[in-house]
């Protein structure tokens, strides 16, 4: 799973772009920073313990990472897959788009309330031939009005101290404005299946 949720970033490090892997990780997960060794040669790895200070979740996880980060940032989630044969080349694709919009996500249609509660819902429109963002929220409470959700987010170095927010509780969701890059298929490895 591991392998698959990092296909993006090596597409990435195999175009020719100077790539940093940020990993956040807990002490009960030391496991996977001997496993990431088999990408030493592929990119740049950094490893950060989730510092509680920065909060508990995803969130604080993000803000633990950020400080570890240069240029363009890419969100791309260990237990989240994008799959299907339109996914090769998206991530760069995305961190293209960011240089325009200032953010962009990979995202998939979605039309499944239950599925839409327990991912980065998303409302896609489009206009003008390209798809952006309306509105977004992490899990919402009701999906109504959202066609899709993300799977990875990719943002501008001076946006970047927000991407926590794009999975935060009570904040205001900066992903609204971003490019929409559609795919197939995202995979959630941590939802239960239905």
């Amino acid at each position: 799973m591991l392998d698959r949720s990092l296909e993006g970033v090596v597409e990435l490090a195999k175009s020719g772009l100077n790539v940093r892997l940020v990993v956040v990780f807990g002490t009960h997960k030391l496991d996977t920073v001997s496993y990431l060794a088999r990408y030493a040669d592929t990119f740049q790895m950094v490893f950060v313990y989730q510092d509680e200070s920065c909060g508990p979740g995803l969130d604080g996880a993000i803000r633990s990472a950020l400080p570890m980060t240069q240029g363009s940032v890419a969100l791309v989630l260990p237990d989240i897959v994008v799959t299907g044969p339109d996914t090769p080349g998206k991530l760069l694709e995305a961190l293209r788009q960011v240089e325009v919009a200032g953010w962009s996500v990979v995202a998939a249609e979605e039309r499944d309330h239950d599925v839409l509660r327990q991912m980065g819902a998303l409302a896609v429109t489009e206009t003008g031939g390209v798809l952006t963002v309306g509105t977004a929220t992490d899990k919402p409470v009701d999906p109504s009005g959202f066609n899709a959700f993300w799977g990875m987010v990719a943002v501008t170095e001076a946006e970047a101290h927000r991407l926590p927010d794009v999975v935060g509780v009570g904040t205001t969701n900066p992903l609204a404005g971003a490019v929409a890059l559609m795919v197939e298929t995202i995979v959630n490895y941590n939802t239960p299946a239905g």
